[in-house]
């Protein structure tokens, strides 16, 4: 079963599936030159329509191209995902099938950078992937700076700078004082 969820961005649109493509994590594919390991991402750019891939636990989120409006491309991007996803080829091969399932915080982090991965965790991942997207953490910068990368429906998105700006950067600073301001990258 595959059911659709609009997102705040107009140019994207989450699939969503009964199976758990990553346990924890995201990947995207903002064009076909990054999916030498995820033949499933690449084959949906063969659909002319399709500007970028996102894959998250149990949903795609495809960004289409401003020429083709959703009702017209829904049906052939269902179906072709339920093909693919009955036929048992992977979603992820090599190097991305591996780090696909890797843990987003590492022991080598300092106790600030856990910290910041941990509200990331538990607060902002949780509600931008309900939108059909994802926010990476980047790098903390001495000035006080967090640098985050936007993916999915999130890049590119009319409201994503208000996102950042006033939802996440005023949770961080004011669970986290150390951080100042909050960039994306």
């Amino acid at each position: 079963m595959i059911y659709t969820e609009i997102t705040p961005n107009p140019a994207s649109l989450k699939f969503v599936t009964q199976r758990i493509f990553l346990r924890k994590g995201s990947v995207d594919f903002p064009d076909v030159a990054e999916t030498e390991d995820s033949p499933l991402a690449k084959k949906l750019f063969d659909f002319k329509f399709v500007e970028g891939v996102f894959i998250s636990a149990n949903f795609i989120t495809i960004t289409k191209n401003t020429d083709f409006q959703w009702e017209d491309v829904i049906p052939t991007v269902k179906d072709f995902l339920k093909a693919y996803l009955s036929s048992g080829e992977p979603v992820f091969t090599g190097e991305l099938e591996k780090t696909a399932q890797e843990e987003t915080i590492s022991e080598n982090d300092s106790e600030l950078v856990k910290r910041i991965k941990e509200l990331l965790e538990s607060h902002v991942r949780p509600a931008v992937a309900s939108d059909g997207g994802d926010i990476i953490y980047h790098n903390f910068e001495e000035d006080g700076t967090l640098k985050l990368q936007m993916q999915g429906s999130c890049s590119g998105c009319p409201s994503s700078l208000t996102t950042l700006k006033l939802g996440i950067e005023n949770l961080m600073t004011r669970m986290i004082p150390e951080v100042k301001k909050v960039e994306a990258v």
